[in-house]
């Protein structure tokens, strides 16, 4: 055999193996979307296509949420990457700033930050993390009850949302959580450089606050007042079933990277066969965000629009960094301040179990299983969310004792 017929031999090879795994795991994915298909084929029995694209362009035309906008900013990451963010200030008057004036370059406002001409203590800051696939935007309910009552600082992480996609990542460097951890220090420094913080995050977002805690312990000791972990974990994301039967999971943990990463180097391909399939989509969606059955529809469809956003090779870029997160070691960091640890008792992604492993590590931290909710319980339940986080700003003097506005 010539040495061309040879290398032809062993590409066909492989993509015949690769074909294989990709029917496997298409095997294995179709009976995880198997409860969410039988739904949207009762949909089709009593609506037509034409009308529940109507009913998408709809909600996406009167739903309010994402829509809120605050001071614009952005951090550089250490490899250069561009991080977006948005600052909502607090007026002296209770109100909001979007874009006040008289403020200093770092958007602080040195007008109210000036008492009997010296220099107030700076605000306490929160900081909202948010998930894998989702965006700052997913905090929407939060920022809309806790504006003009404390500053808020909201952020895309890299690849996601308006931040820049990971310059490392297009020289083909993995991207993992300990990177996200020193890309939420970059923002910290650009947008809240002094003052108590608060870090809320969800799934990923909290994994990103635990690796903040592995590499900068010290700013965990002397600035961070409080934390919230929303739906996430500490390690063990490989043992996760996502619901489906034993069989079925393990032959989408062996060959979902690589099946993965083959979408991604096909992302145009994949993108409209992703809008071709969108009720497809939009019911594993909702299976995997949403635990109730009766969630607002204007809700889902944001969830979908935020999911939807994130491209198929980012997807693919991220995935393979949630096998390999253990921050359990970390978690001690946060043992001297208050917790809150929150899930849904739904949740298929971060089971309710994991938010409970964190609680082994955080004896003294308040652990809410909220009950009929999945893994999206910040816009599923944003009232049972929002108040238990206004609780713990309470407790540390963040915000006054009343309840903020709900949504």
């Amino acid at each position: 055999m010539s040495e061309i017929g040879a290398g032809d031999a062993v590409t066909t090879a492989a993509t015949a193996a690769g074909w294989r795994r990709a029917g496997i795991a298409g095997a294995a994915i179709g009976v995880l979307a198997a409860g969410a298909a039988a739904g949207v084929a009762v949909e089709r029995l009593t609506v037509g296509r034409g009308m529940r694209r109507r009913a998408r362009l709809t909600l996406d035309a009167t739903g309010p949420y994402g829509s809120l906008r605050g001071m614009p900013g952005r951090a550089t990451a250490d490899d250069g990457t561009e991080l977006y963010y948005e600052v909502d200030e607090v007026e002296p008057d209770g109100g909001t700033a979007d874009a006040p004036a008289d403020d200093d370059a770092t958007g602080t406002g040195t007008r109210r930050r000036r008492l009997f001409g010296r220099k107030a203590p700076a605000p306490v800051t929160v900081i909202f993390s948010h998930g894998y696939c989702l965006g700052q935007d997913s905090w929407h309910f939060q920022r809309a009850a806790l504006r003009g009552l404390v500053r808020t600082v909201h952020w895309d992480q890299r690849s996601h949302g308006r931040s820049e996609r990971g310059r490392s990542q297009a020289q083909g460097v993995p991207v993992g959580i300990d990177r996200l951890g020193r890309d939420l220090m970059a923002v910290i420094e650009a947008a809240a450089p002094e003052g108590r913080l608060v870090l809320v995050g969800h799934s990923m977002g909290g994994m990103t606050m635990m690796a903040l805690a592995d590499q900068y312990p010290a700013l965990i000791r002397d600035r961070v007042a409080a934390v919230a972990f929303v739906g996430t974990s500490s390690g063990k994301l490989g043992e996760v079933s996502f619901g489906l039967p034993v069989a079925g999971v393990n032959a989408v943990r062996r060959v979902l990277p690589g099946v993965l990463r083959a979408l991604g180097s096909q992302a145009e391909l994949v993108e409209r066969g992703r809008r071709a399939t969108a009720d497809l989509f939009a019911g594993l969606i909702k299976r995997y965000s949403f635990g109730s059955r009766d969630v607002d529809p204007s809700v889902a469809r944001f969830a979908e629009r935020l999911i939807e956003s994130t491209p198929i090779d980012v997807v693919a870029e991220f995935y393979p960094a949630f096998t390999e997160h253990d921050k359990s070691a970390a978690l001690p960091a946060f043992r001297d301040v208050p917790v809150l640890i929150l899930a849904g008792d739904k949740d298929l992604v971060t089971p309710a179990s994991h938010s409970e492993a964190i609680a082994d590590r955080l004896p003294d931290a308040e652990l809410v299983i909220v009950p009929d909710a999945g893994h999206l319980v910040m816009l599923e339940h944003p009232e049972t969310v929002t108040d238990r986080l206004a609780d713990l700003l309470a407790r540390v003097g963040a915000v006054p004792a009343a309840k903020p506005r709900g949504r």
